[in-house]
């Protein structure tokens, strides 16, 4: 679906960027602790972009409502997982890391329906 192709591409270039932004931009503005809870945001919104990516292409061989929902589930999961530690990071308020394990089964929802559609189709 060229959608999550589109989104891969847009979140790929956040990821760079807000790496970038945490290591050049943020470094000694937040504590050790909150650059390394950037990062890990970094890190995994780059890790299901590439997910988002491989859905994508997929897509054109496997057009599946599983392989729609695993892309899906990897985009929230990035929504989620990393947005919510991002804003941690800057605002230290513990609400929003109470948000991050719903992005993070997210995720593992999405790398379960992309291995069913992978297997059930391929």
């Amino acid at each position: 679906m060229k959608l999550f192709l589109l989104l891969g591409v847009l979140n790929g270039f956040l990821a760079v960027a807000l790496g970038a932004f945490g290591a050049h931009g943020l470094e000694g503005k937040l504590t050790e602790k909150m650059l390394g809870i950037w990062d890990k945001a970094v890190t995994y919104q780059m890790f299901h972009t590439m997910a988002l990516l491989v859905t994508g292409l997929l897509f054109a061989k496997i057009q599946s409502s599983g392989m729609t929902w695993a892309g899906w589930m990897f985009f929230v999961g990035i929504v989620l997982f990393s947005g919510s530690l991002y804003i941690y990071s800057l605002s230290g308020l513990k609400l929003f890391a109470m948000i991050t394990p719903i992005g993070g089964v997210a995720f593992l929802a999405g790398w379960i329906l992309l291995g069913y559609a992978v297997m059930k189709h391929l």
